[in-house]
């Protein structure tokens, strides 16, 4: 949403809630950082910006409260510190999801508009991994689902979860499937961020 005219019930705390661009982007990828790193972030500074304080939806005026971007610098219980920007206004960016971890090992990029892929920086020489390739995990290579050559993303995550949660209603214990505590821990975030952003201060994200 980028503009005056551009509406949707998100924009509105009262049914959207006190966040948007961070409860509704930014809590999947802080998810995601903590998942693929074993990371936690154990504080926050944080900025939630609205460009617009109202917008038209059916001829009337409606308040802008929940911001259309949030950029939030963290640091980790590992003594890593990183940012994130999250923004609901990029015009061209329809769902962009990316990622840069920096080691001392090596770097790591990924790119959810590039879902097969995966960059790997090394200080002698960089390679991308790509799906289908025999550096994949044998925990990774039970997600591949479609022979190399052919495109595989976004739906198939979902096809994937679902397939897990039938495994755990039987009774087995899938790796990385979602529990009531990692939505707890995304609440837990979230709210630090909204904190920080109110205060203008680094605020502690509770464990």
């Amino acid at each position: 949403m980028s503009g005056t005219q551009d509406f949707s019930w998100r924009v509105e705390s009262a049914l959207a809630g006190m966040s948007r661009a961070f409860a509704d982007i930014g809590v999947h990828w802080c998810d995601l950082l903590e998942f693929t790193t074993g990371h936690r972030i154990t504080r926050v500074s944080s900025r939630l910006v609205r460009t617009v304080d109202q917008r038209e939806h059916e001829h009337k005026k409606v308040t802008v409260d929940t911001e259309d971007a949030a950029l939030v610098l963290f640091e980790t219980d590992a003594g890593a510190v990183g940012s994130f920007i999250g923004s609901q206004v990029s015009l061209g960016r329809k769902n962009q999801l990316r990622f840069s971890w920096d080691g001392s090992v090596a770097s790591y990029v990924f790119d959810q508009e590039q879902p097969e892929s995966l960059w790997v920086g090394g200080r002698e020489e960089s390679k991308l991994v790509l799906r289908g390739s025999v550096a994949l995990s044998e925990a990774a290579r039970r997600y591949v689902t479609v022979p190399a050559g052919h495109p595989q993303g976004y739906q198939d995550c979902f096809n994937a979860f679902i397939a897990d949660t039938y495994l755990a209603v039987r009774g087995e214990n899938p790796p990385g499937l979602p529990t009531f505590a990692d939505g707890v821990r995304a609440a837990e975030v979230t709210d630090a961020v909204i904190k920080s952003a109110a205060l203008g201060t680094w605020v502690e994200v509770a464990s």
